[in-house]
């Protein structure tokens, strides 16, 4: 698979000095996603200056061929699996980070499994959660240039061939190499062991992780495990230093069923 020329005439490149390039395919309504980002965030932190990263959103294309019969449905009351995807790409235009807010605002909905997050009414609720301006997310939502957004990462879906969610391409500076595709959800081993390939480094230069403090301004909101794998220490230890500042008045707890996320008050 060669980076595609069709994909940089539909879409507005990313100019990035790092020497890799990560494209990250989700579907915002699949578990596995959510666990590819804690995967990511550790990626990010220990080894974000070797790359770049680029998000794009696909979903099962039968999703999209009944949305046109429900056109004539007042918008509140609109509900389909597509309009996450949507939603997500109008977050977007109000910056990288909102729409990153976003798009975990709905995952951890769709954790806590107590909304309908295909609703257009329950998404204009996540927005407002994630802190986004609610008349700009609203015309947004309805606007050509988020079609065309959304559209685009459907079309890069495409070209690459990606087939399954979650998926990676990893692409290095040099546009004649192949990128190398890992479909499906691995490891953290398997993902820092292509980087490393990729960048022809055997012992990649790991950045050491910030303080609990600054990791949760970083990211709002994350399960136990996931501070475990990023300090490299066990959950027991994970969440003692969780519940110390919690105690602070510094940090939520939600408790799920199967793990417990931790969030910034």
């Amino acid at each position: 698979m060669n980076n595609l020329d069709m994909v940089d005439e539909v879409c507005e490149g990313t100019n990035c000095a790092k020497p890799m390039e990560l494209y990250v395919f989700v579907d915002p309504l699949s578990p596995q996603c959510w666990e590819l980002q804690t995967i990511i965030r550790k990626l990010q932190i220990e080894y974000g200056h070797y790359f770049s990263l680029r998000t794009v959103l696909t979903t099962k294309l039968v999703n999209l061929n009944t949305i046109s019969k429900e056109a004539n449905i007042d918008p509140d009351q609109l509900s389909h699996p597509v309009l996450a995807s949507v939603a997500v790409k109008a977050a977007e235009l109000q910056g990288k980070r909102a729409g990153s807010r976003f798009l975990h605002k709905l995952q951890q909905h769709i954790l806590l499994k107590e909304k309908d997050v295909c609703s257009y009414a329950i998404l204009l609720e996540i927005a407002e959660e994630a802190e986004l301006d609610q008349g700009e997310f609203k015309r947004d939502f309805h606007s050509v240039h988020t079609a065309k957004a959304f559209q685009c990462d459907l079309h890069i879906t495409r070209e690459m061939e990606v087939d399954e969610v979650p998926s990676i391409v990893f692409f290095n500076e040099c546009i004649e190499d192949e990128g190398v595709k890992v479909s499906g959800l691995y490891s953290y081993d398997v993902y820092k062991t292509v980087l490393s390939e990729m960048l022809g480094e055997r012992d990649l230069n790991r950045q050491s992780p910030p303080s609990l403090d600054e990791l949760f301004l970083k990211y709002s909101t994350m399960a136990t495990r996931e501070i475990a794998s990023i300090y490299n220490i066990s959950e027991q230890t994970a969440e003692f230093e969780l519940k110390k500042q919690m105690l602070q008045q510094k940090l939520d707890r939600i408790k799920l069923p199967e793990e417990t996320l931790w969030t910034i008050k």
